[in-house]
C-alpha cells in the first residue's frame, strides 16, 4: 500500500485531498522492474495507470521492419497507461525498464470503479490527465512545427 506523502508527489494526485488520497492507497499496487524488463508490450491488454516512484521507463514502438522508434522516456513524477484505459483498448506501445525502476499502480478495475462509485474523485484524476495530455501534446506541436521551420 502507498502513503499518502508517496501519492502528493504524483503530479495526478498532487490537488487531491488526503482524504481522497487515503481512499487511493488502499487500492495502489506496487510494482518492481529490473532493467530491460518490459512492464507491457504492444497489443497486450489494458492493466492499469502506472505512475513511476524511481528508475526510467521508455514507451517504444517497433515499425512494421523492426525499426525501434522511441516515443517517450519517462522518469519519477511521471505517470503513463492512461490512453488504454480512457480509450478502453489495448496498448499500442510497449514499456520497458532502461533503468530499474519502483512503480505504482492504479488497477483497471479499481479506476473504473472509482467512476461509477466517486465521481468527484474520477472527475478530479480525469482532468488532471487531460490537463498534463494537452501540456504534451502543445509541446510535441511546438517540436513539429519548430522541425518544420528549420528544415
Amino acid at each position: 500500500m502507498a502513503d499518502i506523502k508517496e501519492l502528493k508527489k504524483q503530479v495526478i494526485f498532487e490537488d487531491i485531498s488526503d482524504a481522497e488520497l487515503e481512499k487511493l492507497a488502499k487500492v495502489m499496487k506496487e510494482v518492481s522492474l529490473k532493467k530491460g524488463e518490459f512492464l507491457f508490450k504492444e497489443n497486450e491488454d489494458t492493466k492499469g495507470i502506472y505512475m513511476i516512484r524511481s528508475g526510467k521507463i521508455e514507451i517504444n514502438k517497433v515499425t512494421p521492419d523492426g525499426w525501434k522508434q522511441t516515443l517517450a522516456v519517462l522518469t519519477p513524477g511521471h505517470f503513463f497507461g492512461e490512453l488504454s484505459i480512457i480509450e478502453h483498448r489495448r496498448h499500442e506501445a510497449n514499456a520497458i525498464a532502461i533503468e530499474s525502476a519502483e512503480l505504482l499502480k492504479l488497477p483497471k478495475e479499481e479506476f473504473e470503479k472509482l467512476e461509477k462509485e466517486d465521481v468527484v474523485l474520477a472527475s478530479q484524476i480525469l482532468k488532471k490527465l487531460v490537463l498534463v495530455m494537452s501540456k504534451n501534446l502543445r509541446r510535441m506541436n511546438e517540436k513539429f512545427l519548430n522541425a518544420l521551420i528549420n528544415y
